[in-house]
């Protein structure tokens, strides 16, 4: 996510700098076919071309409309996980007790109890982001100019670490060992919360009002998973979207030969305007369809994604707070205004 004032005019060009490029070629090429060779047959009417445009602001209009709500819906998705994990956290505090106790344990002991449970939560939402950072096959970030856009300007933790490696401090051997045998290890850590629950229910350090409330929480926590893994695993409908792309391609091909005769009207010397005028035209509809683009996942790791990354580590700094230990997190800094 960026977060500075806005993007600055040296980033958009360096991220559209192909489409500059492809467009200078599309409409230098009938210009010159029409000035220096005289292929005056080599127009189009405006009006049609205009018409074309007009509906193909209309499409780019609906899909980015229809991006910004899948980017919005993940956002309020993991706004919802921040909070239910702040309640597990307090929850678990101080539900979790030796007041009803079969064989009660010391303090310490008890602390341990609730790291315990902490750290799986934790490892949940590790498990959770790590999943939503893999690459799917028509995710915008394999496209060769978002690559090389964070390349350059940003690094994704999720794409550069392990997850074996980032999961093995929250889990005790046994159970880690487990959980990296399972395909889905998000949903199976939740399921080993709610076996420990069980667990607890039965030594008495939970009653059942406390249980029924926890395992709510844990019912939450697929909720919100699942909402999760449904915009990371249906992606934005391929025919809305092959198709925008095609009408664009159409319309920009067209636009210097509708505007071949327009600036011919003014004098013969403006017609070399026709090459900047629609390189400019055709910009802010290549550019605009991109912004869709690149909103339609908002797991994938691009500069415009939901920030889950920064999220995780604002849970883990919430979460250990509230039990007072020491740690030594700091919120994920920025890297040139962007939050991953």
């Amino acid at each position: 996510m960026h977060i500075g004032k806005g993007y600055s005019f040296k980033e958009v060009i360096l991220w559209t700098f192909r489409d500059i490029l492809q467009l200078s070629i599309i409409s230098t090429i009938p210009t010159v076919l029409y000035l220096i060779f005289h292929w005056r047959w080599l127009t189009f009417p405006w009006l049609p071309i205009a018409l074309l445009g007009t509906a193909v602001a209309f499409v780019i209009g609906f899909k980015n409309n229809a991006s910004y709500d899948r980017v919005w819906e993940a956002r309020k998705i993991w706004g919802a996980i921040t909070n239910a994990s702040r309640s597990w956290g307090i929850m678990v505090k101080d539900y979790v007790t030796n007041q009803h106790a079969k064989n009660p344990v010391s303090e310490a002991a008890l602390k341990d109890l609730h790291l315990t449970l902490f750290k799986r939560h934790l490892a949940w939402v590790t498990a959770l982001r790590y999943q939503l950072r893999e690459n799917k096959s028509w995710e915008a970030i394999n496209l060769p100019h978002n690559r090389e856009y964070r390349d350059r300007w940003f690094k994704v933790e999720e794409q550069e670490t392990n997850l074996a490696e980032v999961l093995k401090p929250y889990l005790p051997a046994e159970e880690y060992d487990l959980i990296m045998s399972k395909s889905n290890k998000a949903a199976q850590l939740l399921a080993l919360q709610s076996e420990h629950l069980r667990k607890l229910l039965e030594q008495g350090f939970i009653e059942d009002f406390r249980h029924m409330e926890l395992e709510r929480l844990l019912v939450e926590f697929y909720n919100q998973q699942g909402a999760s893994e449904r915009i990371k695993n249906f992606p934005y409908p391929r025919q809305y979207a092959s198709l925008n792309m095609w009408f664009i391609k159409i319309f920009i091909f067209l636009l210097p030969f509708g505007m071949l005769q327009e600036f011919e009207k003014i004098g013969s010397e403006y017609i070399w305007l026709t090459i900047p005028f629609s390189v400019l035209s055709g910009w802010v509809f290549t550019t605009m369809e991109r912004i869709g683009e690149t909103s339609e996942n908002p797991f994938e790791g691009s500069a415009n994604d939901v920030p889950i990354t920064t999220i995780s580590r604002n849970i883990e700094i919430d979460m250990l707070e509230m039990l007072h230990i020491a740690h030594a997190l700091k919120p994920t800094a920025a890297q040139n205004n962007i939050l991953t």
